[in-house]
């Protein structure tokens, strides 16, 4: 088996080789092969020949060298043109075989273009990336071109970079930052954008976004002329394709040339489905569609669940799992020739855990591939310890017809992919027609070591013959003409080799020299299998340990091979001997006669097949585009007919073109036309009404729903069903989907519930209009319904017993698993792995005794089937490791647990471990820790100070290192005081301190980090908290930065005064606070006082801590800007009970009130849909009308849905706000429970399209949220543009429907910038240092940024993480700049001034002088004694300024506390406290989603029913992982 890059594998680049030589040339027999040793202290990895000849090279990654060797192995020698123990990296040019590149771990990497002759040293401005394997990418046409993904690192933070040459690294640039791979189109010698020009230059990058560093939200951009700005504009030449026919998609996470296709791979929140997208020229895009799911099987493309295999230059295969991952089976799909339309192909594929697929085709030969299935497939779907009964077989017409595989007359079953032995290919090679494989007889595959036999076949698998008893590995040379094959052992005792010079029919032995025994590790020769020479690594006895032997043939001085020697060989033949036609020709090879007695040497000749073309058949014809087969056979239209150019401009229905008929020669055949088929297969008349509309449009694949959309009724549709039992509450769970997923439904899980009783668990798929009660949930205690958090078609059902159903499909299927230990009432079960589904962590109760319990956390990477213990005594643990953070010490396997610190329940002492190697070994992170929390890419820390008995905070990016939060002077915490972490999603840690203890009175500060979450200012001082320390602090979703609290506006008062509550908001995450501005009067009556927002008269809200539904929110992830809270306009905050609604549509700059009193809502396409209800929750008993809007709120309606008044519980709607369907729960006159089902569909019939070249034409027009003292419209240092559905349109939204467009950077102002640590805004508006407190150490800079040149002295203002300007003031560099230690020189270089330079920085400042002096002579109006830092003059708190309206969500709440609190549920289990109560859980029902408690018991989530998501760039879902955000909080309703 070759080698060439088959040893390239992540394991090579951590694995490190070191290599001490001996050489040693031995002569063979006459009658034998010749041998040479040498002998090596480490494994030789990344085997890699030079094609085209003898010059093969190895890498040593213990001691970080490469060896070389000019004579196929027989002497080998060190690249001494490199440092030794520097090579870290060995990589092979893909398309030269002279180049090869030795990567090292810092800036400085060797080339070679003469096979490793000599190596040239290069630079580059940054090392490789350590997040990837595939650092270098080729260029198909020009070797010189190549793409190098680096990695920029400060400090710990790294991003990767990508960079580029085009002179083979004797120049390297940059070529674009923050990426996740880039690749050159022209990556595969077939793939062309069929320009000449795009070929050269065009790149495609995975991009991720400015703001967020999730998967989801990661972009696929191009560039023709690597990512520069162009003379006619300053922007970067980048464009986003349209993946999906006609517009851009969002999640990009793969990409991969497939031979002459681009393969794009994309996933979405809430799912780990993924859509596959495809193209032949980087142009026009398609998404692959693949055949509905069956009763067999699954065909969802999901992660880590699907693998392209060895494709042909037609079509592409791929391999989809449909089992659980802890005994996998797939299925095989082959696309039709431009990619896009997927049939199955074979099912039942045999897989393994590492995803590689039992499938091979033959080098060489079109059509013939073996494949191995699972024969009892039923059992193993049903049973993840069933055991495989796997079968092989061949096809030998490119897997129309499968044919079993057989030796002597009798089957035979052959070992493949998934138990490889060797390196390289599995059977063939790319000599013509020959195979060998270990397998055995009998009805299914058995052992390798005990049952393998090595099997030989000369026919491309149609016969086989039993070679060699026992498994071997094995090799072709001289083209076939020479076998060699070595026993395989798990031992060392081999100390022979086999070969045979007749295709296997007679073998002889070779002894290894001077009595050499080996355990045979590698078996390989050239790439061409053209050679005589081979090469064996082993591992011997003693030390060196390791062997590399090189065999020669060419010893044996055989004759030269003359033409009578040779023979022509079919690759495909019918029964009766007859070539057979595949692709439109037959294939026919020239090789040697098996009984000929000579060689070929040719050692560098490229075997090339004869083609002789046939006349077409129906089998040379495929589907056309928008088509596929019918159960029948028969290409029909599955999407709009596409038109030649022109066809029907202008054209009535009925007139018609020549188009399509279905179907059409497949790409690349080359069988000869007939006319017999060009009338059945040609163009056809069609009338012009079959191609109204277009790709991705409705009634074709991907479009909403997937069926033509029915006309406009502007009717409610409204669906009731009634359940009997008498609940007076329901648990609902709503299962958001995925834009990368396939399902159509709108699914909920829900279950009555009344007092301690539980009713039966119903699920919908169409949003409440039809229920079933699933067979299996039925007669199971379930004590927990718990969604995965991260991806939603995952919902466990936790029993009171260690049983867990679980569905992975949205419960159209169930399955189970045993969990290790029973459910405890103290601790949540379940926590998940924010990128890997099958990941999880189980925290359940083990007792010795009856009394002597404690709990236990264990770890599954198979989803539940398998089990191992990860902490005892553990309170509480979690996945921190993800993809979204890179951070080289935070791992993807990061967990960290809190458990006591010994195994004891006399152990008092609480440590934080972390493990990055499932517990193999585990470090001590913390001791006295109270608890820990995780927000967005932060880990935030709680410890007890047992001297001074304080809490003391910290944090860590990586896990790693935890530093200790640095606290405005003062801010030491006595111990009974608490921590809250709300919404850290903008790169920067929210931390409410409690100031007050006082019952009913408390209150406290928000200190807010930089971005590393150490050190802290005050952001807001006096924010209201409940007794529970939950925070009047809400985020609005969508937006960055902007959030809502309520302060105590009397914090001195006496504490018997109730509190005062005023509300504030912000536009730039907490650096500055206003009031909210009061609406104009109104037809509903006046308000008592009209203001822009100041302490007098104000807009205030109700907060979360008034909320009986704490899932509820104010806004809505795609209903960007819209916000509805209930309030009053005054000095103060009033009573709940008099609040009325009220609405803005602008990120809170203006309000509006809509509806008089309390009323539940609702948001739904997007904000195209607002539903309005009066509800128990409301204070109003009964009701039998909604209001809503079509308009944004301009105007409103009513819908009487009952005929009588009845009892609303709640109103809901899927949490994304894309729906247009929308829920009542609540108890009809007779007292019975309902559910309602409104259906808004009816008002629109068809997709809203936007035109971004016709503003006029299109359905959207862009809004930009601002920042109110901002006239520019810059929020956070950039323009963001948001699309809006015209109010006045008839259309609705794509699911799938971005609603960001597009964002432009600012120049820097005040608003970008904070006070600084030490440092708090003054009256003036200024940032001043507070009295007695010193500026923040400026040379710690230089520490916590390694790459730094200079630092400059405190002046007050740091930069808001999340802003993006550019350019304008610097407010913290208005200070003189230092050189950081060990930077002089730098420092020098970049300061020195040249005299020219010198003379503008003199006379330029005079003549600006001068023209300033005489614009004020003439201009001065007397105000120019104002101090004014903003860039539009205002002070932060002037009330005559207009101020945005900052909703913000307090999220996963990280609550430190050594006082009794209550426990804090994770809504997903809190929602369950009826039937918890009866196991024993206290308190369960109050619990807040997105909090955390430090402190207290563990905490429990769920808010699935908030009517939030994980919001804009922020993460803030990927906290939820942890706790709490996206849980589904059952409510009660």
């Amino acid at each position: 088996m070759r080698v060439r890059g088959a040893l390239r594998a992540t394991t090579t680049v951590a694995a490190l080789l070191s290599a001490a030589l001996w050489a040693t040339p031995l002569a063979a027999k006459n009658d034998g092969p010749t041998m040479h040793l040498t002998t090596f202290d480490n494994i030789p990895r990344n085997l890699n020949y030079f094609d085209d000849s003898d010059v093969v090279l190895f890498q040593d990654t213990e001691d970080n060298n490469v060896y070389r060797s000019e004579d196929h192995g027989a002497k080998w020698e060190r690249v001494k043109d490199v440092p030794e123990g520097d090579a870290f990296l060995l990589y092979m040019h893909d398309f030269d075989p002279k180049r090869a590149y030795i990567l090292t771990e810092g800036y400085s990497h060797y080339r070679t273009d003469d096979r490793g002759k000599t190596w040239h040293k290069f630079k580059t401005p940054a090392p490789m990336s350590m997040f990837r394997g595939d650092i270098l990418q080729f260029h198909a046409s020009d070797p010189d071109r190549i793409i190098f993904n680096a990695m920029a690192c400060e400090g710990i933070l790294c991003q990767e970079v990508a960079l580029y040459t085009t002179d083979n690294f004797k120049n390297t640039k940059e070529l674009r930052r923050n990426t996740d791979g880039c690749w050159w189109a022209k990556g595969s010698g077939l793939f062309t954008t069929g320009d000449e020009d795009l070929d050269k230059n065009r790149v495609l990058c995975i991009a991720h976004d400015t703001f967020s560093p999730f998967k989801q939200d990661q972009r696929l951009v191009i560039s023709d002329n690597f990512f520069q700005r162009t003379a006619e504009s300053k922007d970067v030449q980048e464009f986003e394709p349209n993946l999906d026919t006609n517009k851009a998609v969002k999640g990009v996470v793969n990409l991969a040339v497939v031979k002459k296709f681009i393969l794009v791979a994309t996933t979405s929140l809430n799912t780990d489905e993924m859509a596959l997208f495809v193209t032949a020229d980087t142009k026009k895009w398609h998404r692959a569609v693949f055949p509905a799911s069956h009763e067999g099987h699954d065909h969802r493309v999901l992660q880590e669940a699907y693998t392209v295999l060895e494709s042909t230059n037609y079509s592409i295969q791929v391999d989809v799992m449909t089992t659980r991952p802890s005994n996998p089976m797939g299925v095989m799909f082959t696309s039709n020739s431009n990619g896009t339309y997927f049939t199955e192909n074979v099912p039942h594929t045999n897989r393994n855990q590492r995803g590689h697929v039992d499938f091979e085709k033959v080098k060489g030969i079109q059509g013939i591939f073996l494949v191995n299935t699972v024969e009892n497939w039923k059992d193993v779907a049903a049973k993840s310890n069933a055991k495989k009964k796997v079968v092989s077989q061949i096809t030998f017409d490119d897997g129309r017809t499968f044919e079993k595989i057989t030796a002597d007359g009798k089957r035979i079953h052959l070992h493949s992919v998934t138990e490889l032995s060797n390196v390289g290919s599995v059977y063939s090679s790319p000599a013509p027609g020959l195979l060998m494989a270990i397998g055995n007889r009998g009805d299914y595959l058995k052992d390798y070591w005990e049952d393998g036999d090595l099997y030989v076949s000369d026919d491309a698998g149609k016969t086989w013959t039993k070679a060699l008893d026992g498994p071997h590995k094995y090799e072709f040379g001289d083209q076939g003409s020479v076998l060699v094959a070595v026993r395989d052992s798990r031992k060392v005792d081999i100390g022979e080799i086999s070969y045979s010079l007749d295709h296997g029919i007679t073998w002889k032995k070779a002894s290894l020299p001077d009595g050499l025994k080996i355990r045979p590790y590698i078996l390989t020769t050239t790439q061409q299998s053209a050679s005589l020479k081979f090469l064996l690594v082993g591992k011997t006895a003693k030390s060196p340990e390791w062997s590399v032997i090189s065999i020669d043939f060419d010893g044996l001085h055989e004759r030269t091979c003359k033409e009578d020697d040779m023979e022509e060989w079919f690759a495909r033949v019918d029964k009766d001997g007859k070539p057979t036609c595949l692709m439109g020709h037959t294939q026919s090879f020239s090789r040697r006669k098996k009984k000929a007695e000579c060689f070929i040497n040719q050692p560098f000749k490229r075997i090339v097949p004869k083609t002789v073309n046939c006349d077409c058949t129906d089998k040379d014809y495929e589907c056309d585009f928008n088509f596929a087969r019918d159960d029948d056979g028969k290409c029909v239209a599955k999407g709009p007919i596409v038109p030649p150019d022109g066809a029907c401009r202008n054209a009535k229905p009925d007139d018609t073109f020549k188009g399509t008929s279905g179907y059409r020669k497949i790409a690349g055949n080359t069988c000869k036309p007939t006319k017999e088929m060009d009338a059945k297969y040609g163009d056809v008349e069609r009338k012009c009404s079959e191609i109204i509309g277009s790709p991705g449009g409705p009634g074709s694949p991907g479009s909403p729903g997937g069926k033509p959309s029915t006309p406009a009724t502007d009717k409610i549709e409204q669906t009731q069903k009634t359940f009997k039992g008498g609940w007076d509450s329901w648990e609902k769970h709503y299962l958001e989907r995925g834009e990368s997923s396939t399902s159509e439904g709108e699914t909920i899980i829900m279950r009555g519930r009344k007092g301690n009783e539980l009713g039966p668990i119903y699920i919908t798929n169409d949003h409440g209009k039809t229920w079933n009660a699933p067979d299996d949930l039925k007669d199971q205690k379930i004590v927990a319904i718990i969604p995965h958090h991260h991806f939603k078609d995952m919902v466990y059902f936790v029993t009171t017993k260690n049983k867990v159903i679980y569905s992975a499909d949205r419960g159209k299927t169930f399955h189970s698993f045993k969990a290790p230990h029973e459910p405890s009432p103290d601790a949540f079960p379940l926590a998940f792995h924010p990128d890997k589904k099958n990941w999880l962590l189980w925290t359940g109760k083990k007792c010795e005794g009856d009394d002597d319990c404690y709990l236990v956390t264990s770890f599954s990477k198979d989803g539940g089937d398998h089990w191992q213990t990860a902490a005892r005594y553990a309170e509480h643990c979690e996945f921190t490791g993800s993809k979204a953070y890179k951070y080289p010490g935070r791992k993807e396997e990061q967990i960290l647990c809190l458990k006591r610190a010994k195994e004891s329940k006399s152990s008092k002492e609480l440590v934080l471990v972390s493990t990055n190697d499932w517990f193999d070994n585990e470090e001590v992170r913390g001791r006295n820790v109270k608890d820990f929390a995780t927000m967005a890419e932060f880990i935030v820390v709680a410890t007890e100070n047992t001297e001074n008995k304080t809490l003391q905070a910290s944090a860590s990016l990586d896990g790693v290192v935890f530093a200790e939060a640095k606290f405005p002077f003062g801010f030491e915490v006595p111990h009974q005081h608490a921590y809250t972490v709300l919404d850290s999603s903008t790169h920067a840690v929210n931390l409410f301190v409690a100031t007050e203890m006082t019952e009913g009175r408390r209150h406290g500060t928000i200190l807010k980090s930089n971005s590393n979450g150490t050190s802290y200012v005050v952001s807001a001082r006096n924010v209201n908290c409940n007794d529970d320390f939950y925070v009047d602090f809400e985020k609005m979703l969508g937006l960055e930065g902007v959030a809502l609290i309520n302060t105590v506006a009397n914090p001195n008062d006496k504490p018997s005064a109730p509190k005062r509550l005023q509300t504030k908001i912000t536009h730039n995450d907490g650096a500055q606070w206003a009031y909210l501005p009061t609406p104009p009067n109104d037809s509903l009556g006046k308000f008592p006082c009209k203001s822009r927002g100041d302490e007098k008269c104000a807009l205030h809200l109700h907060g979360y801590t008034e909320r009986r539904d704490h899932g509820k929110t104010y806004s809505s992830r795609s209903a960007v800007g819209f916000m509805l809270a209930w309030g009053n306009v005054g000095d103060s905050l009033g009573p709940i009970k008099d609040a009325d609604t009220f609405m803005t549509t602008d990120a809170g700059i203006t309000w509006k009130r809509v509806r008089k009193g309390r009323w539940t809502w609702a948001l739904g396409d997007q904000g195209g849909i607002i539903v309005l209800v009066q509800t128990t929750a409301a204070g109003r008993k009964k009701t039998k009308t909604i209001a809503y809007s079509l308009d944004q709120g301009q105007t409103w309606k009513e819908h009487e849905f009952s005929s009588e008044e009845v009892e609303v519980w709640d109103l809901s709607t899927m949490r994304a706000g894309g729906s247009r369907n929308f829920l009542l729960w609540g108890q009809d006159a007779k007292g019975e429970a309902f559910t309602l089902n409104l259906d808004f569909s009816g008002f629109g019939d068809r997709v809203c399209k936007h035109n971004a070249e016709d503003a006029n034409k299109s359905d959207y027009y862009l809004w930009s949220p601002k920042h109110p003292m901002q006239p520019d419209g810059c929020l956070f240092g950039h323009v963001s543009q948001y699309l809006r559905k015209k109010p006045e349109r008839k259309c609705f939204n794509d699911l799938k429907l971005q609603p960001l467009y597009g964002k432009q950077d600012c120049s820097c102002t005040r608003e970008d910038y904070e006070c600084d640590y030490n440092f708090e805004l003054d009256p003036f508006g200024q940032c001043s240092l507070v009295p007695g407190l010193q500026p923040k150490n400026p040379t710690e800079w230089c520490k916590e940024h390694p790459d730094a040149v200079e630092y400059h002295e405190p002046t007050g203002y740091r930069r808001i993480p999340l802003t993006t300007c550019v350019g304008g003031r610097q407010f913290d560099q208005q200070s003189e700049p230092h050189p950081c230690p060990g930077r002089e020189e730098e420092f020098e270089r970049k300061h020195r001034v040249s005299g020219a330079a010198l003379f503008f920085a003199i006379t330029v400042p005079i003549a600006a002088a001068g023209a300033v002096g005489w614009y004020v002579w003439r201009n001065w109006t007397g105000k120019f004694g104002q101090i004014r830092l903003g860039e539009h003059g205002g002070a932060v708190f002037e009330t005559e300024r207009p101020w945005v309206r900052y909703p913000v969500i307090a999220l996963s709440a990280v609550v430190a506390v050594g006082m009794a609190l209550p426990v804090v549920a994770d809504a997903v289990w809190r929602g369950v406290k009826g039937l918890a109560e009866q196991l024993g859980i206290p308190g369960l029902g109050s619990g807040r989603g997105r909090w955390t408690r430090l402190g207290g018991n563990r905490r429990f989530t769920t808010r699935d029913s908030f009517a939030r998501g994980s919001g804009d760039y922020a993460a803030v879902d990927d906290d939820e992982g942890e706790l709490l955000g996206e849980d589904d909080s059952e409510e009660e309703v």
